[in-house]
């Protein structure tokens, strides 16, 4: 049989005694080898430089009381019992350099005696398996009236880390996680397992840290949205007492920027009648969304470097520091490490902020993830307008096949598609979207999304980028517009065929062979381009 090692702190005031009358008394760790049904092998008894004496006389009246017990005593530091780091540490270090050997030892920490400190960091190192033992917790007999009274062998009971035994437990953990999870996707049931893992993650961070958070993606991919929820979660958990504070930093410069934050004194600049107490200060307990992060100047964000790292901060037209205590998270569609290198952004600020980067999908990247998300959007506009809205089956097939299609840019992301919703359920009648209503706005977010691509408003401008002056001049303005698109949608596309289903959808059903992709070559081979070409400029 494996052999019994109990690791023990020596608790100063329970364990200690002495004289005849000790014998009387519960002392935890003593009791533990005094069962008939329980025989420790070893004790390996941690105590503090101060207390050695204490500790020997106690390994002395435990080989007394069970000669087959060896007493081993481990002289442990930490500067102050109460300093959960130091503490943790120094237990660590101990647990590290111990020779285990868990083939012929069953481990097991006790947790009856040492400060609350000490009892919680044995219980995290053997929960993390750092410490591989079970854990085994001591009582008077009695209650604890008897304590200090009667012969005391007292009780004990045995306690195994693996929650997985306890499926009540088990199960009510996994649904709170399931819960958070679920409120940080807005309810969404989402399929695509990227997003999944990222929000996740996403879950774990903002559950169990303060620190700054820096959400990035491209425009409309929902990172206030996000930061919301995140700000929810962290309500629900009671992380957060205060408020949820945001602010678009593209839309605040000079004074306006430094005042809108971090406030000012009255007269501190022209116009500056009453004294402001800041964003920064509202802040304060709570949560602080700072949108468009990349957007601060350099003096703002050396002020935010300081609000972040000390919690204070100084008003303008102040000498008086002031505190705010608030948790922070960054978003931005910017580079920031770009922006550091072209001396936009300060070095040290992108360091703290980016402790955890969680960058957001692309709608397109979650493609998988639309038709939940259409759900969504019509739930959104039933509860704000107390109208039932509703696409009939036709319509959503044609509006979910365009917006997964090759040529749906989506440059907008979720806000394009939210706003095309909008859109729809705004013109149905009776609160029904149609395949007519779905066709007018397709061509809308098409046109729109060329004229973002240009500017100019010439359908030439992708045209003369791979054809030659001489072959642009031949052309009619008719083919000059047709041979635009089609560079477009071959542009937007990641295969030759996947440009030739979209060009070509409608003529294709009729046709007994499709072969869309000799089609679409044919086409390019008349103005001497080709798909490897088109592939390499996207």
């Amino acid at each position: 049989m494996a052999r019994t090692v109990i690791f023990s702190i020596f608790g100063v005031n329970l364990d200690s005694a002495r004289g005849p009358e000790r014998w009387e008394r519960w002392r935890p760790t003593l009791s533990l080898c005094q069962h008939d049904d329980f025989l420790p092998d070893r004790i390996e008894l941690i105590h503090e430089p101060a207390h050695a004496k204490g500790a020997a006389e106690l390994a002395a009246d435990i080989e007394s009381a069970s000669p087959e017990t060896t007493v081993v005593l481990n002289s442990v530091h930490w500067r102050d019992p109460w300093d959960f780091a130091d503490v943790y540490e120094t237990l660590a270090q101990l647990a590290d350099g111990y020779a285990f050997n868990e083939d012929d030892e069953r481990y097991l920490v006790h947790m009856t005696t040492g400060t609350h400190v000490a009892q919680i960091c044995l219980f995290l190192l053997a929960e993390s398996r750092r410490l591989p033992a079970a854990l085994i917790q001591s009582s008077p007999p009695g209650g604890t009236r008897a304590r200090g009274r009667s012969r005391a062998n007292g009780r004990y009971s045995i306690i195994d880390l693996d929650l997985s035994r306890y499926d009540a437990l088990a199960t009510r953990f996994d649904t709170e996680r399931q819960s958070a999870t679920s409120l940080l996707k807005a309810g969404i049931e989402t399929k695509s397992a990227t997003f999944n893992a990222l929000i996740e993650r996403i879950e774990v961070v903002a559950s169990s840290s303060t620190a700054p958070i820096l959400l990035t993606g491209a425009t409309g991919v929902g990172k206030t949205a996000l930061a919301r929820r995140i700000f929810e979660l962290k309500r629900e958990k009671h992380l957060v007492p205060g408020a949820f504070v945001e602010v678009n930093c593209a839309t605040i410069r000079g004074d306006g920027a430094m005042s809108a934050l971090f406030g000012h004194e009255r007269g501190a600049f022209t116009g500056a009648a009453t004294r402001r107490g800041g964003l920064l200060a509202q802040a304060d307990g709570g949560l602080l969304f700072l949108d468009e992060v990349g957007e601060l100047g350099l003096d703002e964000q050396a002020m935010l470097l300081r609000a972040i790292e000390e919690g204070v901060f100084l008003p303008l037209g102040s000498d008086r520091a002031r505190s705010s205590q608030f948790q922070l998270i960054a978003g931005t569609n910017r580079d920031l490490y770009t922006a550091v290198a072209e001396g936009r952004f300060r070095e040290d600020l992108l360091a703290r902020i980016d402790l955890w980067h969680f960058e957001l999908p692309r709608l397109r990247d979650r493609l998988e993830d639309l038709e939940a998300n259409l759900d969504f959007e019509l739930k959104r506009q039933t509860e704000r307008s107390g109208r039932r809205f509703t696409f009939n089956r036709q319509a959503r097939g044609l509006f979910l096949d365009f917006a997964k299609s090759p040529g749906a840019a989506w440059s907008g992301n979720f806000r394009d598609f939210s706003s095309a919703v909008e859109r729809l359920v705004t013109l149905a009648a009776r609160g029904r979207v149609t395949a007519d209503l779905v066709h007018e706005e397709t061509a809308r977010l098409d046109a729109h999304w060329q004229r973002l691509e240009s500017p100019s408003g010439s359908a030439a401008c992708l045209v003369e980028r791979f054809l030659s002056h001489e072959q642009t001049a031949e052309l009619d303005t008719f083919d000059r517009v047709q041979l635009e698109e089609v560079l477009r949608v071959c542009l937007r596309s990641p295969t030759l065929s996947a440009a030739g289903r979209h060009l070509f959808e409608k003529s294709r059903l009729r046709k007994a062979s499709r072969n869309d992709s000799d089609r679409l070559k044919k086409y390019l081979a008349r103005f001497e381009l080709d798909w490897a070409t088109l592939a390499a400029s996207s």
